[in-house]
């Protein structure tokens, strides 16, 4: 048996041989010339000539043994919908889409946007786009016209393809009236907008000349047969923008061969999954987690994968593991923060399904606290995997290879670096590394491994200077995130560079404390942000959600529950970072994809501007800080 060790040694010392092995996963329509091209660092080019297609390799290919075995499934607890597509199926319907894109002059290289919630027409559209060649660029729906306005006008788009609206917590998301208004504004608007009318808007309003609806399209064009456009290898298949962004957005440029070898390689080396065996992953489309674990990585590797459209707690708290139950999920991907939503839920939900052929939870996206991981190793029953990544990787950066060796694994800790990452925890000031046990900021030392960014689209000058150029006297490329390793390998990461509390000269993560503050057994979630302050430069305070909102019913409760929270900060990590208040809500202002928005956070602490809320998922959160802050003077 290969270690995990050994494996990640030769991924380094022996790039070209390890790669030219791990081609081996998909199809090829042309040989590469070369492995690695790196003759202008920090920009890698791999399996240089070699000519693929990633829709090909998602459905094409898996006609011959898997036409008649299910590939998507599909699920709306929102709209009590369900489908089921076998590959055939799959197949019938991204062509259609593929005949609707070329029959109004979309061809290679050109960008189509789509803004969609999901629904199985997304899945089909992005298919689709790589199928002709085209450069599809998945906008997280519900954004705000300006915001989709700003990625309309960078990725310049010959199509846009969006739906009426979409569905959250039983209510109507109208999204055509955004789209209208960002076309509307934006300054390369794109010539045709397909439409998919789900019937959930009765205000709907077609643009005449403009907007083309899918329906009557699929039946234009049901049956057509569309081939695959070849790419070379470093072509770009998708743009991606990194959510959160301020100022003008950065779109993740991708490429195809290294993109779809390293799903390839993943689904084995990382999440074991084998061919036939289902994956549930809950995140968006979206988001970089949707593109890589529910659509290309399942697909590629011949797995079904589910397209979830709903909440987890969604008729009831026992939802997503009815759903593991019929379709005998083997590898379910989610993140802490659902998984600390379902913390707060009674147990009994999730213990009322068969879970047996559940095997693993990788959870991702966050840091995952060791309190989280604990509850739901103990609550599930079956191997809890925390991994770390970005939009710009792809796929993981460090995880447990347990398709390699089953290494043992550590509560809070992603394990360790994934091969073909040569990562590196250096001194952000002077660029040296750390030692064991120091904190540090993780870096990667170019290549970076195939999947990843190759470029920011349209602007390689940005990829260099925001990437590769932080870090003093080294080309190294930045993830922005604190992390320590320990003596046995194990990696922890501690959150951003820019969200650490600098307390009387003590550089403090926010992860740190909020990891301290959930110890505590009576706290469910919490956000800690420091404020400015005129004695000690800064100071952490905490915004706690109770798991028993009777404990924090008035204010002599609240402040018992403050008590012994702040006495276990001071246990798990002292004094020095104990927050200066707690205060208690009932929810925390995140986006959509489940991100604390500790920034607006802060400048709302500091009586500031809280900034762009587009993607924020709720927000009469924000009026609960308003009030507790106002509560306390």
């Amino acid at each position: 048996m290969t270690t995990y060790s050994s494996f990640h040694d030769r991924s380094l010392t022996d790039r070209e041989n390890f790669w030219r092995d791990e081609a081996r996963l998909i199809d090829w329509e042309a040989p590469f010339a070369s492995v690695l091209d790196y003759s202008r660092p920090p920009f890698a080019k791999w399996f240089v000539g070699g000519r693929t297609n990633l829709c090909h390799n998602a459905v094409d290919r898996h006609l011959a043994g898997r036409a008649d075995q299910p590939a998507l499934i599909y699920i709306s607890t929102e709209t009590d919908q369900q489908a089921q597509y076998t590959y055939a199926e799959l197949h019938d319907e991204v062509n259609c889409v593929a005949a609707m894109l070329t029959a109004h002059g979309v061809g290679r290289g050109d960008r189509v946007l789509i803004y969609m919630p999901m629904i199985v027409e997304a899945v089909f559209a992005m298919l689709a786009c790589a199928r002709i060649g085209a450069i599809h660029s998945v906008v997280f729906g519900g954004f705000a016209a300006a915001s989709l306005a700003t990625r309309i006008d960078d990725a310049k788009p010959a199509m846009m393809i969006t739906a009426d609206a979409g569905m959250r917590s039983g209510k109507v998301i109208a999204y055509k009236p955004l789209v209208d208004e960002a076309l509307r504004i934006a300054r390369h608007p794109p010539r045709k907008v397909i439409l998919v009318n789900r019937g959930l808007d009765a205000s709907l309003v077609m643009n005449a000349g403009r907007d083309v609806d899918y329906a009557a399209l699929r039946r234009e064009h049901a049956g057509a047969r569309v081939p695959c456009e070849w790419l070379e290898s470093s072509e770009p298949s998708y743009i991606l923008f990194t959510s959160g962004t301020t100022g003008q957005p950065k779109g993740v440029q991708r490429d195809t061969g290294g993109y779809a070898v390293a799903l390839a390689s993943s689904m084995r080396r990382i999440f074991c999954l084998q061919p036939g065996e289902t994956m549930f992953c809950t995140s968006d489309i979206g988001w970089v987690v949707g593109h890589s674990y529910i659509v290309y990585g399942p697909l590629i590797n011949g797995s079904p994968t589910i397209l979830y459209e709903g909440l987890p707690i969604r008729p009831d708290a026992g939802i997503w593991w009815k759903i593991v139950e019929t379709h005998q999920v083997r590898t379910m991907f989610s993140s802490p923060t659902a998984t600390r939503v379902l913390k707060k839920q009674d147990v009994s939900f999730m213990r009322r399904h068969d879970l047996s052929s559940l095997r693993y939870l990788f959870l991702a996206g966050e840091p995952l606290d060791e309190p989280t991981a604990r509850w739901a190793a103990d609550a599930l029953g079956v191997a809890i995997v925390d991994n770390y990544w970005q939009t710009e990787t792809g796929w993981p950066i460090l995880a447990a290879q347990l398709g390699v060796e089953d290494t043992p694994r550590k509560f809070g800790s992603p394990s360790f670096p994934v091969y073909g990452y040569d990562v590196k925890l250096v001194d952000g000031a002077t660029g040296r590394d750390v030692a064991v046990g120091e904190k540090g900021v993780l870096t990667i030392a170019p290549p970076l491994p195939p999947g990843c960014m190759t470029t920011v689209w349209g602007n390689d000058e940005r990829f260099v200077s925001t990437y590769f150029s932080t870090i003093p006297g080294r080309q190294l490329y930045s993830t922005f995130d604190w992390a320590t390793r320990d003596a046995d390998g194990y990696y922890f990461v501690l959150g951003r560079t820019d969200d650490v509390i600098n307390v009387a000269g003590h550089r403090i993560g926010t992860r740190e404390i909020e990891e301290a503050v959930q110890a505590h057994p009576g706290i469910a979630e919490v956000a800690v942000v420091g404020i400015h302050d005129e004695v000690k430069g800064q100071v952490p305070i905490a915004f706690a959600v109770a798991k028993d909102p009777t404990r924090v019913a008035n204010a002599a409760q609240a402040d018992s529950m403050r008590r012994e929270v702040l006495q276990t900060v001071d246990r798990e990590l002292g004094a020095i970072a104990r927050p200066s208040t707690v205060h208690f809500v009932t929810l925390l202002p995140k986006t959509r994809s489940g991100k604390l928005l500790r920034r607006s956070i802060q400048a709302l602490a500091e009586a500031r501007d809280p900034g762009d809320l587009t993607t924020i998922e709720d927000p009469g959160a924000l009026d609960q800080i308003r009030a507790a802050l106002g509560a306390s003077g």
